[in-house]
């Protein structure tokens, strides 16, 4: 049997369409990835080369819209870059400049440990019953984070400016290291970087949007370091089940990301708390009855 013909066309659907959602919610796109083949009895596992591969295709396609949704905040930080690197210093009335640079200072941490543990942690914990236990915990982190949070700004300034404001350098590190869970199938990304946010002041609407603007360079460039394999060996026979799950995945990334944005102008991560719990606690049992 060839490696592709272990990812049909179906299957490449489901997973890109799952893909863009659970990586925005905070609900751990990973730990699903996980879980649901083992549930539908796919003879798909996590480390296998080409499902890595194929994954690939899909991450780099949510970053893609990341970057599309936000591309005029992205145009204002990296002019804000740009001037405080002109003029060595970050005016203290530049708020695009301090978002960015917080941006960098949150992207370091994450980068560095997901280089140095992203291997051996999907090695060790890439069993559906662990991703399952890790999802429970992901929903008792989300709750966690909730009780934890500090009192939100006042919304009387722009977001850049109540971001800048609130979040300081030791902050956008804590955050930045959040993301680093995520390599835990079963923990979220945005769900760690949302709560990091709401931990250090933020309202859960910049959290939000703080979370999204963190990870868009971290997803890209852990995809775009992978791509050669799509187009190496590793990526006969999936290109094609690989272009379908990025469409896939686009569209329901776009989907998400302007859903939660709306969301979470009034909403909290309770919700969300529920589900991981709840979900996670029944695929255990189920996999440890089974």
């Amino acid at each position: 049997m060839i490696l592709g013909a272990l990812i049909s066309y179906p299957q490449a659907i489901v997973l890109g369409l799952l893909q863009g959602v659970s990586e925005l919610f905070p609900v751990s796109s990973l730990g699903h990835s996980v879980i649901l083949p083992k549930l539908f009895g796919w003879n798909i596992h996590q480390n296998d080369k080409y499902f890595l591969t194929f994954l690939v295709a899909t991450h780099l396609a949510t970053a893609i819209v990341l970057f599309c949704f936000f591309f005029r905040d992205w145009v204002r930080i990296i002019r804000g870059i740009g001037r405080s690197l002109r003029d060595r210093g970050i005016d203290p009335d530049d708020a695009d400049a301090k978002l960015g640079w917080l941006l960098v200072v949150g992207t370091i941490p994450a980068g560095i440990l997901g280089l140095l543990l992203e291997h051996s942690l999907r090695k060790v914990f890439a069993s559906p019953t662990s991703a399952a236990i890790f999802l429970t915990l992901n929903g008792l982190l989300l709750y966690g984070a909730e009780l934890l949070r500090r009192r939100a700004p006042v919304a009387d300034a722009e977001d850049d400016a109540r971001i800048g404001r609130t979040v300081t350098w030791r902050g956008a590190f804590f955050v930045g290291a959040a993301q680093a869970i995520a390599l835990i199938p079963g923990f979220s990304r945005s769900g760690a970087t949302i709560g990091g946010g709401l931990v250090v002041g933020l309202s859960h609407k910049d959290a939000a949007r703080y979370a999204f603007l963190l990870a868009t360079p971290i997803i890209a460039a852990a995809a775009i370091l992978k791509l050669p394999e799509l187009f190496g060996p590793d990526g006969d026979g999936v290109r094609g089940q690989a272009l379908v799950g990025a469409i896939c995945s686009a569209a329901t990334a776009y989907l998400a990301v302007r859903f939660l944005m709306r969301f979470f102008e009034t909403q909290t991560l309770r919700p969300f708390a529920i589900y991981c719990f709840a979900a996670g606690l029944a695929c255990t049992i189920y996999f440890v009855a089974t």
